[in-house]
């Protein structure tokens, strides 16, 4: 069966609309060998070497930066972006990369545990339990288009699955194929030259959405990474449901990030606020995950003020290219439908575009009353420079407002000090609906560490349990297992008596002792 109706990949400048380059797209028969491999490549003991696999991660990290100046010519041209962001983020993908080898190499994502026999234990006697996490299996990743490197090809996906011990399978993003293959290109290597199977990492290519439907259908995937679109992702998360065997999907699919100034902020410092805001809003054209979307701030006259402050702010900032020109048309669409529901008030100034910024589009502002909340394209993410501001008269009615929108990447809160301990039932409240909650900040810039938290309720997420970001992200690719009364012989060096790398966790006698 053919995968797609498509024989290349075109890479378009969204600049001009120029094609700049034509990549071949995937044949049935490459798919085979590739799912064949990666299903190989679980069951082979090297893949489960974290010394190996510790090589190969640092070495693609390597073998990137010493790709740097092709990589970023050819991503600057396929994205539009800049070149000071481009190498920023290719330094981020290297540091992920050695980040997971740190961690598998310390052996931290085991989370060994060990119960020794208890012939006494009550109620009944206890056996010998050693529990730790394994890998899944082959993984599929979706390749974002918004981070061509850190959430491509060799981004935090891959790399976390190839760190948890699972091979993967890339559906390389249409909208980068060249960057994308370059950057798998490297990988690829890097993991052969450690010594990792054939399989351990490929790279898919199509146009349409053919191949990664089939992906998520086959059986030899055990698991998706996906960061995208709400559409999209309910649309893999059902196709994975209704599998013979359905498979986790761990879809991070967008947010509209919600902003909330109190009446006191806003008063004491809108300015300053204004000027962050419209900086979080606009950096990059808006083409951030974490990018606010929304804005509650108070009906009088500091909120005013502020929002007066903001909307100069973005009409001076001038128009940015996006990513692709679908992606230009979706955001133009999309302000329009703001702008057209009923009680909106359109805030910015319309700035003329260059003749070649076909795909450019300018930050919008927009406000309205809190109850206007209600009309769809308010409640819908623009991906793009937008913001829409929403003017409550009450503090009281903004929770309400929040809990109506469902589960967010991230909220953040202005606030001042005096008013703290009046808060605290807000606070709550926004804790229950987001992965991260900011105060006096601004969501855009997701640190990559042991503590972040880059998920969140649905609809941000498909698994609110876990995140894409971090280390922790690890886990998603990991199951528990248990050996009962196992010989030594069977017994990992993780759960052997006497770990030398003391990461085993007792709890000898808990029960007894509660």
């Amino acid at each position: 069966m053919s995968l797609t109706t498509y024989d290349v990949v075109r890479a378009i400048n969204p600049r001009t609309g120029a094609t700049v380059g034509e990549y071949p797209a995937s044949t049935p028969a490459a798919y085979e060998h590739a799912l064949n491999q990666a299903a190989k490549c679980a069951a082979d003991p090297r893949m489960q070497d974290s010394t190996l696999r510790t090589a190969g991660l640092r070495g693609a990290a390597t073998r990137l930066r010493d790709r740097v100046d092709a990589i970023v010519e050819t991503a600057g041209q396929e994205t539009g972006l800049p070149v000071g962001r481009l190498r920023g983020e290719l330094e981020r993908t290297c540091l992920q990369l050695e980040m997971f080898a740190g961690v598998i190499e310390a052996g931290e994502q085991l989370e060994p545990m060990i119960d020794s026999a208890d012939a006494d234990a009550q109620p009944v006697p206890r056996p010998d339990l050693r529990r730790q996490l394994v890998s899944i299996g082959p993984v599929a990743v979706f390749g974002a288009s918004n981070f061509p490197l850190a959430f491509s090809t060799a981004g935090g996906d891959t790399a976390s699955a190839l760190a948890a011990g699972c091979p993967v399978i890339v559906k390389g993003h249409p909208a980068h194929p060249g960057t994308a293959a370059i950057v798998a290109g490297e990988l690829s290597s890097a993991l052969a030259e450690a010594g990792l199977p054939d399989g351990a990492f490929t790279q898919l290519t199509s146009a349409g959405v053919g191949l990664g439907e089939q992906l998520v259908s086959d059986p030899r995937i055990r698991a998706v990474a996906f960061t995208g679109s709400f559409a999209g992702g309910r649309a893999i998360s059902r196709r994975a449901a209704e599998r013979e065997t359905p498979i986790p999907v761990f879809a991070e699919m967008g947010s509209l990030n919600p902003l909330v100034v109190t009446p006191q902020a806003a008063a004491a410092r809108g300015a300053q606020i204004a000027d962050g805001l419209a900086t979080s809003v606009a950096t990059f054209g808006g083409q951030l995950c974490t990018k606010p979307g929304l804005a509650f701030v108070s009906d009088d006259a500091a909120g005013h003020a502020l929002v007066d402050a903001l909307a100069d702010t973005l009409s001076d900032h001038g128009p940015e290219i996006l990513l692709t020109h679908a992606i230009h048309e979706r955001f133009e669409q999309g302000v329009s439908e703001v702008a057209a529901a009923s009680g909106v008030t359109h805030l910015t100034k319309a700035i003329q575009h260059e003749p070649d910024t076909a795909a450019a589009s300018s930050p919008q502002l927009f406000s309205a009353p809190l109850g206007a909340l209600g009309a769809a394209a308010l409640r819908e993410e623009h991906f793009g420079p937008a913001l829409i501001v929403l003017f409550y008269r009450e503090l009281d009615a903004v929770a309400p407002a929040l809990e109506s929108l469902g589960g967010q990447l991230s909220i953040s809160l202005h606030s001042q000090p005096d008013e703290h301990a009046s808060l605290r039932e807000l606070v709550a409240r926004m804790t229950r609906l987001c992965g991260r909650l900011v105060f006096d900040g601004y969501p855009t810039g997701v640190s990559v560490c042991w503590s972040m938290e880059h998920g969140g309720p649905y609809p941000a997420t498909s698994a609110e349990s876990t995140t894409s970001v971090g280390v922790t992200a690890l886990r998603r690719f990991l199951r528990p297992v248990v050996l009962q009364n196992a010989p030594a012989a069977f017994v990992p060096p993780s759960l052997a008596d006497g770990n030398p790398r003391g990461l085993r966790r007792r709890v000898d006698g808990i029960l007894r002792e509660a």
